[in-house]
């Protein structure tokens, strides 16, 4: 048998790891690592100081460059579910070329590998004799709530997990929102609610802004597009929070 780990490694502090992660990546085999190239370099570099803190030798480390996506097309979700099947493609070929039998293979997925990640969904179809296991890590969702001292959920209320882009196109659905992936700043204008936003929670660059929509939102859209310049990316959520 084969077995394959996908690892929830937490939002970004290499302390999120926990104990069942670093049992978990002790018992690797081979890491797949998928390179997001230059830009984003912390990504990949944080996954390498984590095998080196917690693999045993011997391993192996094998990296393929993520393939791109197209974000010119006017047609989103098409654009998405292409990228992520060139994916899958790329992940099974990794693991077929890669994964000796009786070998442990893994994947060091950001955050958590239930929550907004699509290596889950990448490896479906995966032959008979692949054990795949997944090991809950902490997600941005949880950072989120974590710094901003706040709990998730109020008493008798839902929250709603959504996109930016559904917001900016349906509005709020709730009055407790949980948004990821806004580009667009889809919360602007939304006076009635408070904003807890994050960005590149966990790590040494993280930005935290809190308070009513209106006070928050100009401060907010500074701060995304000055770190965005400087970085070259980023990651952030939100919570809304209607008054």
């Amino acid at each position: 048998m084969k077995r394959l780990l996908l690892i929830g490694i937490g939002a970004g502090d290499p302390d999120h790891l926990t104990l069942q992660a670093v049992k978990a990546i002790a018992a690797t085999d081979v890491f797949f690592i998928v390179d997001k190239g230059a830009e984003k370099r912390d990504l990949t570099d944080l996954r390498h100081q984590m095998i080196k803190a917690h693999a045993r030798e011997p391993h192996r480390i094998v990296t393929a460059a993520d393939p791109e996506r197209d974000r010119t097309a006017t047609a989103y979700a098409e654009a998405v579910e292409d990228w992520r099947e060139r994916r899958g493609v790329l992940y099974h070929q990794m693991i077929d070329e890669a994964l000796g039998e009786g070998q442990t293979g893994a994947f060091l997925i950001w955050g958590d590998p239930g929550v907004y990640d699509s290596t889950l969904a990448a490896l479906e179809g995966l032959p008979a004799g692949i054990d795949v296991e997944v090991i809950p890590g902490i997600s941005a969702v949880a950072a989120l709530t974590a710094r901003h001292r706040i709990g998730l959920t109020r008493v008798a209320r839902p929250v709603h997990l959504t996109t930016g882009r559904r917001l900016a196109d349906e509005g709020p659905s709730a009055d407790d929102m949980v948004v990821m992936l806004d580009a667009r700043l889809a919360f602007e204008g939304l006076d009635d609610f408070d904003i807890y936003w994050g960005a590149y929670l966990g790590t040494p660059d993280e930005i935290l802004v809190a308070g009513p929509v209106a006070e928050a939102a100009p401060k907010i859209r500074e701060l995304r597009a000055q770190a965005r310049e400087r970085k070259g990316w980023i990651m952030d959520t939100y919570l809304l929070r209607r008054r």
